[in-house]
């Protein structure tokens, strides 16, 4: 039996992800369901995001459903985000990008980069440490190379090693690996690497990238799947997993039933694929392309449905598929 830790976070994350975790229900209702309160609404009141308490429920979870966090331009508060990727050491951020004629997992190195958390401020200057170790680039170079292996074994580098060396160390590691491996590579500078993505999206399969490239790239990229409000994420380590929408906690539409739950519900998808549940993870799928094939869909995709209306016909589609399969005997 599985540990998940549900953590709703805040803004619109308290809206998808009770959708998010009905569909997980529906294929494992014998888990166990841990909810843990954190992030900004919590530091309001509490004075502190994520209580040592809550980090180590996190850290005792198989897996965690995480929804989405606001970080407030205050230099008390400090991101909650980083600080579990940090703390549960969650290395590898994916990110799927898929749809007709193209089918793109962006890699993206986690733990550091711009992202390091090493930052200070000065009297006329602000100074965030961009940090690109051996160790950090070296495993998610691995890692990348396994998830090409298993598709169409060809990997892209996005980098800007023309103008920092820190990226030429990063691309000279990304290359010795898919050497090793026996992956053919591209190496693209990221800026004209996100626009080519945008136009000929088909010519991707793996991409591998640093920290803040690789959020920009894939935020960029769910222009391909029609928004933000489409993209799932996983965050994976070396024993834990954590499932996020991309999307953020978009604070100006909270509250009013108008977020977009499928990116939640992508992420139960894609926890499916990693405890090794393939074809539930294609049913989640299914259910949520004949949702929006319905015409079910919420205003960011031209529909005018709740968050919960989009919720419940993906779970009455999985319910449906279900009961077409007959009884078990």
């Amino acid at each position: 039996m599985k540990r998940v830790v549900v953590a709703p976070g805040d803004g619109i994350g308290p809206e998808v992800i009770p959708s998010a975790l009905e569909v997980l229900r529906f294929f494992h209702p014998e888990w166990e369901y841990i909810p843990v309160y954190l992030g900004y609404e919590c530091w309001k009141r509490t004075g502190d995001a994520l209580s040592q308490r809550t980090l180590e429920t996190l850290k005792k979870a198989d897996l965690i459903l995480f929804g989405a966090i606001t970080t407030p331009p205050d230099p008390k508060y400090h991101s909650v985000v980083l600080r579990i990727r940090k703390e549960l050491d969650l290395y590898a951020n994916l990110r799927p990008v898929f749809g007709e004629g193209f089918d793109i997992l962006i890699v993206r190195e986690n733990t550091e980069g711009l992202y390091s958390g090493i930052e200070w401020q000065e009297k006329d200057r602000a100074c965030t440490l961009r940090v690109v170790s051996e160790a950090g680039s070296r495993r998610i170079a691995r890692f990348a190379c396994g998830c090409a292996k298993r598709r169409r074994r060809h990997l892209t580098i996005g980098n800007k090693a023309n103008v920092l060396k820190s990226d030429s160390y990063f691309l000279d590691i990304c290359m010795e690996e898919a050497e090793k491996a026996g992956i053919s590579i591209d190496k693209k500078y990221i800026d004209s690497l996100v626009l080519d993505v945008l136009q000929h999206p088909g010519r991707y399969d793996v991409i591998v990238t640093t920290n803040i490239f690789g959020d920009i790239l894939s935020d960029a990229a769910a222009f391909l799947e029609g928004g933000l409000g489409m993209l799932p994420s996983a965050n994976i380590g070396r024993h834990q997993a954590l499932f996020e929408p991309v999307h953020g906690s978009a604070p100006d539409i909270a509250g009013k039933g108008l977020a977009n739950p499928i990116a939640a519900i992508r992420c139960v998808s894609l926890l499916l694929k990693y405890v090794g549940e393939k074809p539930s993870a294609i049913e989640v799928e299914k259910a949520i392309q004949k949702t929006i094939a319905d015409g079910i869909k919420t205003p960011d995709l031209g529909g005018t449905a709740t968050t919960e209306e989009v919720g419940r016909a993906v779970l009455s589609h999985l319910a449906s598929s279900k009961k077409a399969e007959g009884p078990d005997l």
